[in-house]
């Protein structure tokens, strides 16, 4: 092992789905699946004795679900990143498990690419959404701002229906904001905006503070649900 490498715990009760991801794994060098659980209830002795980079966690357990431990972890290791993994791609599920600290949210459907990527992403401290979920909210947001576009009250004074959260967030809040949407680690928007990573980290915690969310993740999602930012859908 070396520095660069990332340590992995991975939390599934089925056995034959955490060989799978595990063998997607092993193919990457800087990866390492340090320890694996098949229950949430003793999530936190796992990365407490592993001290992982990243978790994967199986949101439906038979003891202690995905939720729940995600939670405990979220309050007990702040500096590990929690990427749930479920058939779910109900928005209600979505909104649970990111609400309780999750940096990333895949599909058991997802690619091998797709797993590595988002892995990747939240080890640089950024967040994943496998891409039906981000084409679920843009749907919505779209459905949203078809009605909302034709009301009066919400436009500028050219008469513009305005997207950007300039009532909420300055205009350099709104880059940064854009940049956390696309998967941009604090690193890769500190280089983006030839800004410190510094300023960067003081702008997330401002953005956090006015939008009235407890994570970077949970902001992103508010953030395309409302129309904020620009997204792709692929």
């Amino acid at each position: 092992m070396t520095e660069n490498t990332t340590k992995i715990v991975l939390i599934d009760d089925h056995k034959l789905f955490r060989e799978g991801v595990r063998r997607i794994l092993d193919f990457e060098p800087s990866f390492e699946v340090v320890a694996e659980g098949d229950d949430g209830d003793g999530a936190s002795d796992v990365v407490r004795t592993y001290k992982p980079d990243v978790v994967l966690m199986d949101i439906n357990m038979p003891k202690m679900n995905g939720v729940q431990a995600t939670a405990d972890l979220a309050r007990q290791f702040p500096d590990t990143s929690i990427i749930i993994l479920s058939i779910h791609d109900d928005e209600n599920y979505v909104t649970r498990a990111l609400k309780t600290g999750a940096q990333g949210y895949l599909l058991k459907e997802m690619d091998s690419d797709a797993l590595i990527e988002a892995i990747k992403i939240v080890r640089e401290g950024g967040s994943y959404l496998h891409p039906k979920i981000t084409h679920n909210l843009i749907e919505e947001y779209r459905r949203l701002a078809s009605g909302a576009s034709s009301d009066p009250s919400l436009r500028d004074e050219n008469g513009i229906y305005e997207y950007k959260p300039l009532h909420l967030l300055t205009r350099r809040e709104c880059e940064v904001l854009q940049l956390l949407t696309d998967g941009k680690s604090n690193r890769a928007v500190a280089e983006g905006l030839y800004i410190s990573e510094k300023t960067v980290k003081n702008h997330v915690s401002s953005i956090l503070q006015k939008m009235n969310v407890s994570d970077r993740t949970q902001a992103v999602v508010t953030a395309i649900r409302k129309g904020w930012v620009n997204v792709s859908e692929s």
